[in-house]
């Protein structure tokens, strides 16, 4: 028995965890809509080529940073322990599944930080800024096929996009099949990252409609907010409960 209740504190140690942990990726996810929001927020209006690329670095290493997704690619690192939170708090309701999508989620974060091109890009404009005609032609070239392996909306970055959000997408439908959240959590889960899943289709696949996109985007962003802030309190009341919810 005392090895039982041992099992249970560790797992609602394990809860709390998961809960800052996402109120911190909640933070980024704020930080990342205001940037945003304040920057234009029109992937078309982003720089083009490398040269640009390398340019906005110079003009401003951050906005050049945050426009090739660091931001994203640190949140999807804190998410870890958010997505092993949920995980344990399903794993009663339907273990595989809930495994099945925690496993995604570590895949496509390994795929998203390996392939995230924000400080290559940013040591390339270093060496710009500083080389003659002749290296700044090579870098040009190696920065192209950096932005080709790793862009927002190119085909290269599509996994590493599609896989957490599939994941964010298994664990909301697991939700829906027990009682540990509530189904409005789950429902608002569900719709969010369905419109985020057209999203990112569509800006892999249609880049003339990279605009028209965000009208998924937008109401999809707000809506995972939202699920992100349900199951965060859900996740402190499992941490903090004396049984067995």
């Amino acid at each position: 028995m005392s090895d039982l209740n041992q099992n249970e504190r560790q797992w609602k140690s394990v809860h709390v965890f998961g809960g800052v942990a996402a109120i911190l990726s909640l933070i980024a996810v704020v930080a990342d809509i205001f940037i945003g929001s304040s920057t234009g927020g029109n992937l078309s209006e982003l720089p083009q080529t490398a040269i640009e690329r390398f340019a906005q670095f110079q003009q401003n290493a951050w906005l050049g940073l945050y426009n090739l997704d660091l931001l994203n690619a640190v949140n999807q690192m804190i998410s870890i322990p958010v997505y092993f939170a949920l995980y344990a708090a399903l794993r009663k309701t339907n273990k595989p599944y809930a495994l099945f999508g925690l496993i995604i989620f570590l895949l496509g974060t390994t795929i998203f930080v390996a392939n995230n091109t924000a400080l290559p890009m940013l040591e390339l404009s270093n060496k710009f800024a500083a080389a003659d005609e002749p290296q700044k032609a090579l870098l040009a070239a190696a920065g192209e096929a950096m932005l080709a392996r790793g862009e927002h909306g190119s085909l290269g970055a599509f996994f590493s996009f599609l896989l957490p959000t599939l994941s964010a997408l298994v664990m909301s439908l697991v939700m829906l099949q027990g009682n540990v959240f509530s189904k409005a959590n789950a429902y608002i889960g569900i719709v969010a990252n369905v419109l985020m899943l057209i999203y990112i289709v569509l800006v892999a696949f249609a880049p003339a409609v990279k605009d028209m996109a965000m009208a998924f985007a937008m109401p999809g962003g707000l809506l995972l907010l939202a699920w992100m802030i349900l199951f965060t309190i859900r996740l402190f009341r499992l941490g903090n409960s004396k049984g067995d919810e």
